[in-house]
């Protein structure tokens, strides 16, 4: 017979089990504290004394509490207009993504002629594509380079999600609702707007916070096609904040900067090292709470995505 695990209360388990449950518990705390820890490191030394952080003396605790790199990065003019063009940005690029991403799925729930066709199309995208210089050839031609339209319409569908979004529809709205709307007179047009959409609030959410976080972080879409720096998102400006402030010491035009001010090149390398997780915190806050509302839409986006439809 199995030698048994005593607990108080006289209830038993099995020593296997109970071993299995203590080295469990343990590898899930290492890797807690392995995944943790980094994002814990950024908030810390962002309000530490850059010399504390240059000594390494920064490990689990603010050290010498400073506020000298948030106010670094928000000497930049640029910062605040930025902040609002990404809010703006992200919001309506995220609605578009979302309404072109549901009616596409939609359609493709349906039966039609050339629908396997349309399928390889979506999903031949997944793997190649023209390359950036063809996208920008054909982006320039339309008019649409350094406008505010292009960050809005670019980079609109993610074949991933359509295809989330369309083994929700499939699996989750009864195609008996669409035979019985079509008995009563209704086009696929009310039958998406009165029936489909009303059924799709769990993907909607996935879809807001998968679009809503790619368009938060995008910094590259801004770097090749806007040249207007009223219209430039924050990721690119603080891109450039960092790069201001952490451009390498060896460079002419940093020494020709501080060739007579010795003072002002250990200023300058102090802020630097911890502007950069300031700007980590500044930058990635946004994303992170709405993560943390909507946290169970991540699970529920990728159970769908492993789900054949």
């Amino acid at each position: 017979m199995e030698r048994l695990a005593y607990r108080k209360g006289n209830v038993r388990k099995p020593i296997g089990d109970a071993t299995f449950d203590v080295i469990n518990n343990i590898l899930w705390v290492i890797i807690l504290f392995i995944v943790f820890y980094p994002l814990w490191f950024v908030i810390i030394a962002s309000l530490s004394d850059p010399d504390a952080i240059i000594k390494g003396q920064v490990l689990f605790w603010p050290k010498d509490f400073s506020l000298i790199g948030y106010k670094a990065v928000f000497e930049h003019k640029e910062l605040i207009r930025s902040y609002g063009n990404s809010i703006f940005y992200t919001v309506a690029g995220s609605a578009l993504s979302v309404a072109v991403t549901m009616m596409a799925a939609y359609a493709l729930t349906r039966k039609f002629p050339g629908k396997k066709f349309i399928n390889f199309l979506f999903v031949f995208t997944m793997f190649f594509s023209g390359g950036l210089i063809p996208q920008f050839l054909v982006n320039r031609d339309l008019g649409l380079h350094d406008t505010v339209t292009l960050m809005i319409i670019i980079n609109c569908v993610s074949v991933w999600n359509l295809m989330i979004a369309r083994t929700y529809i499939a699996m989750n709205v009864p195609n008996e609702l669409y035979e019985a709307a079509i008995i009563d007179g209704a086009t696929h047009f009310n039958y998406f707007f009165r029936t489909v959409l009303p059924l799709s609030g769990t993907i909607i959410a996935v879809l807001c916070v998968y679009y809503g976080v790619a368009r938060w972080n995008d910094f590259f879409t801004a770097l090749v096609y806007i040249t207007d720096r009223k219209k430039l998102p924050l990721q690119t400006v603080l891109r450039e904040v960092i790069a201001t402030l952490t451009t390498g010491l060896s460079t002419d035009a940093f020494f020709d900067a501080y060739a007579n001010d010795v003072q002002g090149m250990v200023e300058a390398r102090r802020k630097a090292a911890v502007a950069k997780y300031c700007a980590i915190v500044v930058s990635t806050g946004p994303a992170v709470i709405l993560y943390i509302f909507m946290q169970k839409y991540f699970v529920k986006g990728v159970m769908l995505g492993s789900l054949k439809g």
